[in-house]
């Protein structure tokens, strides 16, 4: 045998009863009213059984009570203690269950039992008051002293059985029975259509939004008048639909733009590799051909790490950071990217997060926020003198994270066509990249429904981009 490991095992119903337990909401709830309605009934039945049983034995009492003291107004004691019996002109009403005695000998016996007439010899002596037997000839007694002066001599026993009220009880007990069932069976079919009735429109709403998901995420059920609870309810249908097709518009937008970035390096790639197999050239020629080839690659390189990074860490889908679908706080995502700059560029100008609200929402997740704010901080640790800063601002409809450094900034003449794919402002610097960040980080931006435009620096010098994110 199995040590025993002393574990309290869960209780679990028996089968046959999880089987009969309701698998719809609608027939829970009408049979948690069933079995509350049934307990209350057998309440106000037990407590209507009681009330009825007590008024049939006081009516009962008053009975006996009533033919013991007609009786006792026949029995005259006489000076020596000897009772006598004025018999009236119809007595049969007083012989019915009467037992009239002297001392303990009985004058009168009317026809009944041994065993009744036992009892009624022993409580003959006894003191007055109202009693029952039992046994195969049940009946209710009442004992009446008759008294001579102060001196008891004899006693009139009344007796009635079996019980007048027992019928009655058992007749109001069996109709109370019946009404209850019908009551009960009225109840649970009352209750599933009202339930049912009251769920139809849930679930009317509830097929209603799964349709809508499916086919068109653009339809709402919006603020048409209903009852409280279903406006709630379609509050927050509605707020689902609007994440859903949060998400849904955001990966189809970047996933399409990332599809247009990768189209034109394959493009470039393709074309050099064909016309350096055409025929043979000179060193300046592949040298030229190898640096379009590898400024591709590092550009499709890129927009790999981006969509590779979207598959990660569940773009569009609050990116594992517990955020809402498609929305995070800027605040705690700028002090991360700035912890994150100082330990991997220990030596480049450090990056600082100045003023801003700590609870603006951003309607655009983590992980897109970061990828467009890496190139823009690439390019500011790659021209800032000594420092690089970020703040974020709430507008109406709107966030704003601005970027800034304090280099040379965009040359004259330049302007937004920094923004192109391959282009640098400068290629002459002495600097590293291939002039397709911040055209990817443009894109990412629009493709979440925002934009990235140069920017005005505080200082009047420097480099300043300003981007802009639909609010959470």
């Amino acid at each position: 045998m199995r040590p025993s490991t002393g574990r309290i095992r869960p209780h679990r119903l028996p089968t046959r009863l999880r089987s009969l337990r309701p698998r719809t909401l609608r027939g829970r709830l009408a049979l948690i009213a069933l079995v509350s309605i049934a307990v209350w009934v057998a309440v106000l039945t037990a407590v209507f059984q009681g009330l009825l049983t007590a008024q049939l034995n006081s009516q009962t009492d008053e009975l006996l009570r009533t033919r013991a003291t007609a009786a006792a107004a026949t029995v005259r004691p006489s000076a020596d203690g000897r009772l006598t019996i004025d018999e009236p002109a119809d007595d049969s009403a007083l012989d019915v269950g009467v037992w009239i005695y002297q001392d303990d000998q009985a004058l009168e016996r009317p026809t009944a039992s041994r065993a009744l007439q036992n009892t009624a010899d022993r409580l003959a002596g006894g003191p007055a008051g109202f009693s029952r037997s039992t046994g195969p000839d049940p009946a209710r007694l009442y004992v009446l002293p008759v008294l001579a002066g102060d001196r008891r001599v004899g006693a009139v026993v009344a007796a009635v059985g079996p019980d007048p009220g027992e019928p009655t009880a058992e007749l109001a007990l069996t109709a109370a029975a019946a009404l209850a069932a019908l009551m009960l069976a009225a109840v649970y079919l009352v209750t599933r259509a009202v339930v049912g009735g009251a769920l139809r429109p849930v679930a009317a709403m509830s097929a209603q939004a799964a349709a809508w998901s499916a086919a068109d995420t653009t339809r709402r059920f919006g603020t048409a008048r209903r009852p409280a609870e279903l406006s709630a309810l379609a509050g927050n249908l509605d707020e689902l639909l609007d994440r859903l097709a949060a998400v849904l518009r955001h990966e189809q937008q970047l996933t399409a733009e990332l599809s247009h970035e990768l189209r034109t390096p394959l493009a470039r790639i393709t074309a050099e590799t064909d016309w350096l197999l055409a025929r043979p050239r000179d060193a300046a020629e592949q040298q030229a051909a190898h640096r379009a080839i590898a400024e591709s690659s590092a550009r499709m390189r890129e927009i790999c790490e981006t969509l590779l990074s979207q598959a990660r860490d569940g773009i569009g889908a609050g990116g594992g950071t517990g955020e809402a679908p498609g929305r995070c706080l800027l605040a705690p995502l700028l002090a991360t990217l700035a912890e994150r700059s100082a330990q991997e560029f220990p030596h480049a100008p450090p990056v600082r997060v100045h003023g801003g609200d700590a609870q603006v929402v951003a309607g655009v997740s983590a992980p897109i926020v970061e990828r467009i704010l890496a190139p823009l901080l690439d390019n500011a640790r790659r021209y800032a003198r000594t420092s690089v800063t970020m703040e974020c601002a709430g507008r109406p409809g709107s966030v704003t994270v601005v970027v800034s450094d304090d280099g040379p900034g965009i040359p004259e003449g330049v302007g937004e066509a920094v923004f192109e794919p391959g282009r640098r402002a400068d290629p002459g610097d002495g600097h590293d990249g291939a002039g397709l960040g911040l055209a990817l980080a443009r894109r990412l931006a629009r493709a979440a429904g925002g934009d990235l435009t140069l920017g005005r620096p505080s200082a009047g010098a420097g480099g300043c981009f300003e981007l802009s994110l639909p609010t959470g």
